[in-house]
């Protein structure tokens, strides 16, 4: 408790050590240049640009300083801290891995579990086509130029996979001519070392951006290293003042170790992992209309060696698999009469993939599951603006699943400005999830006969700024009745996936701004859920503050996250629930600036949960203690 409030004291007087700084010096840092009135920013989530005061959908950004502040290689951390009511799941220092003991689970709302949250990079969904789940390694904070995320369901937008919220990463790219190249090294705990190089170059019509990234670490445990290597290329070219290309193509090599749970470790689970996007886009801009046309192909080869117990022989069978995920988005949005949008758009997606076995003796492969499945689908949406003060918003998507048939999903909301800076925006939104090829046709429980998951969501927003747009609040609350869950059960003495599952939650969310100096900003959030059943991944507190103090050359992060009601386990057979009480993580990164920031070198020390708190996440994966960092950043 004695730390905690040194904590909290510290941060109250960053903000009289900032004003006697400011008397000194003036600023010129531009690391703090996100005004914290975000309800006046354009957002793309909603597949084309918006103010977000006008938008109904409840939405989080986190901007580029927030992510360049925090020295991370991997996005989803920093979501965690800067988005209310979203969770991601984690096991040890860098790297989520997949398949047996995974992490990388992003949870809005408490809902998540099971790929209902949808990740799109650039507005195009990234998920493997065989098991369905997003590939957390992939998202790489050096290629995010920021990230906006829905708290509530997308699929009225982006169809399946989106019931419980979309992350949209969006991409570096370069807004002036010239070239600026970027490396970082950094070395830690563990024999943890990340290296990055990227270039953004634009000149006339033309910008590119490139980045590789390589991390690896040794783990905190025995068996569990880590390493991958990213690399991403953005293109675009201009065409016209009307017509722009874009493209872009990120390929990762994953290799991943798992240790096991503590108490029943393994031995040699080994995956080795390739993945790659690709995507290239037609995108128009017009005085009454924009859209675009989008080709997206995400593809995936996985080698997993599922290891054995101590003491026991190795496994006789190895798992490959070669997954695939493309499709095309078309949609445009008119604007022929004053105050009103029409957006009409088409989707069509093709996913699926082959697995199978092969065995150290010989003995001839044996295929697991060899099966591609299309989706159609389209979707309609009218907004209109009513005296300045009111925005109305309604919609509906029919998309059409070759499996099981279709599936309606209707979207309304309104957005009621009753003064320049107070926003009242409410929502009506349905959300839904398709069964993946594993739960329909892979291992003992398919079920080739399974319906889509599907939940109603219900959200009211109030939004305040303040101090001339330098402080920004949002509280929100929300109430989601989902229906058809996916679950397993023993059905004739045997695990069959049915469609049985129901779960309501409700709660309360809060987020604030403050940019209390021009050298000084602060942000804390705050997430209650309540939950009809226990859910993973789904605290019912979640709490953040966080401030960015920059006097002349020196920047000095504080951030600290509480964590209460966790469960890391459910109830099933002989096993009981399993709850982390709460937990505690301070942070702090220092770094000073030699040279411009444009053609410098910044060098920083960064230290993560460094009160040692003992936690776990992902059951039988204890969290590593204290973990300390250093590094720097060369610009030129």
């Amino acid at each position: 408790m004695r730390r905690l409030l040194t904590l909290l004291c510290a941060v109250a007087c960053l903000p009289a050590l900032a004003q006697a700084e400011e008397k000194k010096t003036a600023d010129k840092n531009t690391s703090i240049a996100d005004s914290a009135d975000i309800q006046k920013i354009e957002v793309y989530s909603t597949r084309t640009r918006i103010h977000r005061n006008i938008l109904p959908l409840t939405l989080s950004v986190v901007t580029r300083s927030q992510i360049e502040n925090s020295s991370e290689s991997s996005l989803l951390p920093v979501l965690s801290q800067y988005v209310p009511g979203l969770f991601v799941t984690q096991k040890g220092i860098t790297g989520f891995g997949v398949s047996t003991g995974a992490a990388g689970v992003v949870n809005v709302r408490g809902v998540g579990g099971g790929n209902q949250v949808l990740m799109l990079l650039d507005g195009q969904p990234q998920w493997a086509g065989i098991f369905g789940h997003a590939l957390p390694d992939m998202y790489v904070a050096s290629d995010a130029e920021r990230v906006e995320v829905i708290r509530g369901p997308g699929s009225f937008i982006y169809g399946s996979n989106a019931m419980g919220g979309v992350v949209n990463v969006i991409t570096r790219k370069p807004d002036t001519d010239g070239v600026q190249t970027r490396a970082r090294l950094l070395f830690g705990s563990y024999n943890t070392q990340k290296y990055l190089l990227s270039n953004g170059y634009r000149k006339g019509r033309f910008s590119s951006f490139v980045s590789v990234n390589h991390d690896r670490t040794d783990g905190h445990r025995p068996d569990s290293r880590f390493h991958i290597t990213n690399g991403y290329a953005n293109l675009g070219y201009e065409l016209s003042n009307r017509y722009k290309l874009t493209g872009n193509i990120s390929i990762a090599g994953i290799y991943n170790e798992n240790p096991g749970e503590v108490n029943d470790p393994l031995l040699d689970n080994v995956m080795d992992i390739l993945r790659g996007s690709a995507a290239i886009a037609l995108e128009n801009t017009h005085a009454n209309r924009d859209g675009a046309i989008r080709f997206f192909y995400n593809w995936g080869h996985h080698e997993i060696d599922d290891g054995y117990s101590p003491g026991e022989e190795p496994r006789n069978d190895l798992f490959r698999s070669d997954d695939h995920h493309f499709g095309a988005m078309a949609y445009q949005t008119y604007r022929i009469i004053k105050g009103n949008r029409f957006t009409v758009g088409i989707d069509y997606k093709n996913w699926g993939g082959h697995a199978w076995n092969i065995f150290r003796d010989g003995s001839p492969d044996s295929d697991l599951v060899d099966r591609s499945i299309h989706e159609t689908a389209g979707y309609l949406s009218v907004q209109q603006d009513i005296v300045r003060l009111l925005t109305l918003s309604a919609g509906v998507r029919y998309e059409y699943n070759s499996r099981f048939g279709g599936v309606w999903v209707p979207q309304a909301g309104f957005s009621f400005r009753p003064a320049e800076r107070t926003t009242l925006r409410g929502s009506f939104s349905k959300g839904f999830r398709s069964p993946n090829i594993r739960e329909m046709y892979m291992f003992p429980p398919q079920n080739p006969d399974l319906q889509p998951e599907n939940m109603l969501n219900y959200d009211l927003t109030l939004a305040q700024t303040f101090l001339e747009g330098r402080l920004s609040a949002e509280l929100t609350a929300f109430f989601i009745d989902g229906r058809n869950l996916i679950e397993t059960v023993r059905e004739d003495g045997r695990p069959l996936n049915l469609n049985t599952g129901k779960f309501k939650n409700k709660g309360i969310e809060l987020d604030v701004h403050y940019r209390t100096l021009k050298n000084l900003s602060v942000d804390a959030n705050y997430s209650y859920l309540s939950t009809s059943r226990p859910l993973l991944a789904a605290p019912r507190h979640k709490a953040f503050l966080g401030a960015t103090y920059t006097p002349g050359r020196f920047t000095l992060n504080v951030s600290m996250q509480v964590v209460s009601k966790l469960y890391t386990r459910l109830p099933s057979g002989d096993q009981v629930a399993e709850m982390e009480d709460h937990y505690l993580l301070l942070g702090a990164r220092a770094a000073y600036q030699i040279g411009a920031a444009d053609k410098g070198i910044k060098l920083f020390v960064k230290g993560e949960n460094l009160m040692a708190e003992r936690y776990t996440i992902n059951y039988g994966f204890p969290m590593p203690r204290a973990l300390v960092f250093g590094g720097l950043d060369i610009t030129f």
